[in-house]
């Protein structure tokens, strides 16, 4: 064991997983309050108009990347050789992704009715995601498990973003200041991300593109692309649909509370990223040892959740008032029904994983458009009856259909589903799963 732990390799993802879990926390942690912060600032009615317009902009983000994250980075980490090829092509990518984004906003505006500032601030805000398109960088030192040198760059992003953010609220600045901000943190952290990278490799690669190379790319993609897309729509689809339906106040109610619960999403994917390595190897080694493990993987996560969502339940009137004030007070209701949607969250974040390990990757983009179609069509009933109640009603709905009943759909499935509902049981220890097939 103690030549394990010492053991260079060891160490060196050690180090790696170590830098990445404490910028999240970080991150979590200060984006939270400042959050906070800016929404007591700014008030229910600007909070909801700035809140509608990064959610608009985010939905034709997966345009940018155009679904090849993991790709890129498996070839950065299977052909090291290739370096400047596999960069040099995904930014070209990524330009054109940029110019599908832009083209996305232009014709969705088209469709909604918004005032001069707020179509301000969504093309402020478009412009600043197409700024992550320099995120490759962050690519290839995941892939020489080098992350803290991408980790500097976030922290000081972050830490710059933030003072920025509470200097505008000092100086009393106007609304479409904050959409600037958002602008202002993603321009930072390419000019970081390059920077760290010529200091560490040398020029970022950007002549060495090769259109063959960047068509098969894309190939691969395209599966990956439609299952991002399905994703922000059904995260996002949500406040603009409220603020079409009801209005920009509504919004900013609704936003208050989901930022406290989406607070606590990336907590289930470092868990499940921690644990994965032990059931992939458990795969191939050990069936029933690879069954437990993914049981304690599933009941971890709901349990988690479960966790976070009791006392949340209990405590949201002392939370909003403190953290918001009285003028978010509606929230509370929000905030106790939406908390819930994180157990079902929780699992989703499981069964991606059970799903990759099995190699039924078209299965997560088929139960993504399920939970994307019923989020739709339960706002659409629901919002004009009990406004952002019936959005949060909405999300929980979907959540749970989308990530825990569509697994009885699909025969393939059925045993992720009796992994989640096995969860449920605190006292009840998975052994096999032969006789649910």
């Amino acid at each position: 064991m103690r030549q394990f732990l010492t053991h260079p390799g060891f160490l060196k993802y050690f180090a790696n997983t170590s830098w990445l879990l404490g910028e999240r926390v970080l991150r979590m942690v200060v984006s939270l309050f400042v959050g906070i912060y800016v929404a007591r600032y700014l008030g229910p009615e600007r909070f909801g108009l700035l809140s509608y317009s990064l959610s608009f902009a985010w939905l034709f983000s997966a345009l940018l990347d155009l679904g090849n994250r993991e790709i890129i980075v498996r070839e950065l980490l299977n052909n090291p050789e290739q370096r400047d090829l596999i960069l040099g092509s995904a930014i070209s990518l990524r330009l054109g992704g940029a110019v599908l984004l832009g083209s996305g906003v232009a014709v969705g505006l088209h469709f909604v009715e918004n005032d001069q500032q707020t179509l301000l601030m969504i093309g402020i805000i478009s412009v600043g995601i197409m700024f992550q398109s320099w995120d490759l960088v962050d690519y290839y030192f995941q892939s020489q498990v080098q992350s803290k040198y991408t980790v500097w760059a976030q922290t000081i992003q972050l830490i710059v973003a933030s003072l920025i953010k509470l200097a505008l609220i000092i100086w009393e600045a106007s609304l479409v200041w904050f959409a600037v901000v958002f602008l202002i943190e993603y321009v930072i952290l390419a000019v970081l991300y390059l920077f760290m990278y010529s200091w560490r490799i040398g020029w970022f690669p950007i002549r060495s593109c090769n259109l063959k190379y960047s068509q098969q790319l894309l190939k691969n993609s395209l599966p990956l692309l439609f299952t991002g897309m399905a994703t922000v729509i059904y995260m996002k689809i949500d406040q603009i649909m409220l603020k079409e339906l009801v209005g920009t106040e509504s919004v900013g109610i609704y936003a208050a509370a989901v930022k406290l619960c989406e607070a606590w999403y990336p907590l289930p994917v470092l868990v499940a990223g921690s644990l994965y390595p032990a059931i992939l190897g458990a795969k191939t080694t050990n069936p029933e040892l690879y069954h437990s493990h993914l049981q304690k993987l599933y009941s971890l996560l709901v349990w988690t959740a479960i966790a976070l969502a009791i006392p949340t339940t209990l405590l949201s009137d002392w939370v909003i008032s403190i953290l918001y004030g009285d003028e978010f007070i509606k929230s509370v209701v929000i905030l106790k029904i939406y908390i819930w949607a994180s157990v079902f969250v929780f699992i989703s974040v499981a069964n991606h994983k059970w799903l990759v390990i099995e190699n039924y990757k078209k299965y997560i983009l088929l139960t993504t458009l399920l939970g994307m179609g019923i989020n739709i069509v339960c706002n659409i009933i629901l919002i004009p009856l009990y406004g952002a109640t019936g959005a949060a009603v909405a999300t929980l709905i979907s959540y749970g259909i989308g990530s825990y009943g569509s697994l009885l759909l699909f025969p393939k499935l059925r045993v992720g589903f009796w992994f989640a509902t096995k969860s449920f049981n605190p006292f009840l220890h998975f052994t096999s799963t032969e006789h649910h097939e």
